[in-house]
């Protein structure tokens, strides 16, 4: 690793100016599915600040499926496409309540946008997508994004969210991406069968190889993993995004990795 290149990679992220933060399923819910309303205001306490310090923030969240799940008494995550549906629809409307009181305590405004792969297509939705972040940046409002899972398909919907924010930063031309997850970084094993396993502080230019150590799924409500993150990765640092995979269950890491705490992992974009 050239310290250089780190260097240089964690000045470019405390001079962030716009800032996409991405929470899994695992990171907002306790294990049985209820929402852990502790992390969500610390969050949005963490993201009022930046946004206090003038910078453009996009939030995207997952968590809609797992709420609503528990809320209607699910044991695990529905598979059945209409049980979704309404999970996802329960789920949404709860946690953009949720964030939307905390983020008013702190004299802050959030809109909801919900996406499918579509949005992303060439054309005038795309065009639409973008207008929408950039009137909101101008507004001064901070928007929280999901997968419209309430009503999509298998064709439009997309499988993680993990994918769904790189495709938010690359849109936006963000300067970072956040990844908050259950493991605070890539590690050359598996650290969770693994007790030598080292973290991987940096990494530039990398390839699909080092998706040999990913750990599978997280929470029984969740369904991303290392591998989803990976393949952000390639999608962000092609497109000019540095990208950093942290600790989620302390939204305080956010303010961390923007300091240059040596924290996470760093995936630096492409020359």
């Amino acid at each position: 690793m050239s310290e250089c290149l780190l260097a240089n990679a964690k000045e470019k992220i405390k001079k962030s100016k716009r800032i996409v933060v991405k929470v899994g399923t695992s990171t907002i819910t306790y294990p049985n599915g209820k929402t852990n309303f502790k992390l969500m205001n610390k969050l949005s306490w963490v993201l009022a600040d930046l946004m206090s310090q003038e910078r453009e923030v996009v939030l995207v969240t997952s968590g809609a499926v797992g709420v609503g799940a528990s809320k209607l008494n699910f044991s695990t995550r529905p598979t059945i496409i209409k049980e979704k549906q309404a999970a996802a629809s329960v789920g949404q409307a709860a946690l953009i309540n949720t964030y939307q009181n905390f983020l008013g305590e702190y004299g802050k405004i959030a809109a909801q946008i919900l996406l499918t792969k579509d949005d992303f297509k060439e054309g005038e939705r795309k065009t639409n997508t973008k207008n929408i972040f950039e009137t909101l940046f101008g507004f001064g409002v901070l928007p929280i994004v999901n997968a419209n899972d309430s009503i999509s398909t298998y064709e439009i919907e997309f499988s993680d969210n993990d994918t769904l924010a790189s495709e938010i930063a690359a849109l936006l031309n963000a300067d970072l991406l956040v990844l908050l997850t259950d493991i605070d970084a890539l590690y050359n094993k598996n650290p969770r069968t693994d007790s030598t396993a080292e973290r991987i502080p940096y990494l530039k230019d990398f390839d699909e190889s080092v998706a040999d150590v990913s750990g599978g799924k997280g929470s029984t409500f969740s369904i991303g993993g290392m591998e989803t993150k990976l393949s952000a990765a390639q999608k962000c640092t092609k497109a000019g995004v540095i990208m950093v995979i942290a600790d989620g269950s302390d939204p305080l890491n956010i303010i961390n990795i923007i300091e240059g705490k040596n924290i996470g992992t760093i995936f630096d974009a492409k020359d």
